[in-house]
């Protein structure tokens, strides 16, 4: 069994994804447009253009997403991704990264638990947490 998350946007999922690519590090397994599908009959035309499904494979761990139509879009609340990182420096470059015109919850900062803890939600709408971890 594995656990993937999998995250709607407004019709910026590519762009999100290739930031999260540049970002991360990995790579983008699949880019799959509406367009061309059996699903293209089920969006508006101005839609068919969007992503259908996204895979971005890092280091094992699978992050996938799609473009919601507008109809049936929902803003990701209730959770948040989770980035576990051993130097708290590339925590650090990540953290900035993905901020970078979003909205930080929790300044990138030493915790009791963390060498290295923040939160935020990306100018996608993604929350995240990333986490340095202090040995337990």
């Amino acid at each position: 069994m594995r656990l993937n998350p999998y995250l709607t946007f407004d019709g910026k999922c590519e762009e999100a994804f290739k930031v999260y690519e540049k970002t991360l590090g990995g790579k983008i397994e699949a880019m799959i447009l509406h367009e061309g599908t059996p699903a293209a009959d089920r969006v508006p035309v101005e839609w068919r253009k969007k992503i259908l499904h996204a895979r971005l494979v890092l280091d094992g761990t699978v992050l996938m997403g799609s473009d919601a139509p507008p109809d049936r879009y929902e803003p990701m609340k209730g959770f948040s991704v989770t980035l576990v990182l051993k130097d708290p420096a590339e925590a650090e470059r990540i953290f900035s990264a993905l901020a970078e015109n979003g909205t930080v919850r929790m300044p990138l900062e030493e915790t009791f638990f963390a060498f290295r803890f923040g939160m935020l939600v990306d100018r996608f709408g993604t929350p995240w947490m990333i986490n340095c971890e202090k040995p337990m």
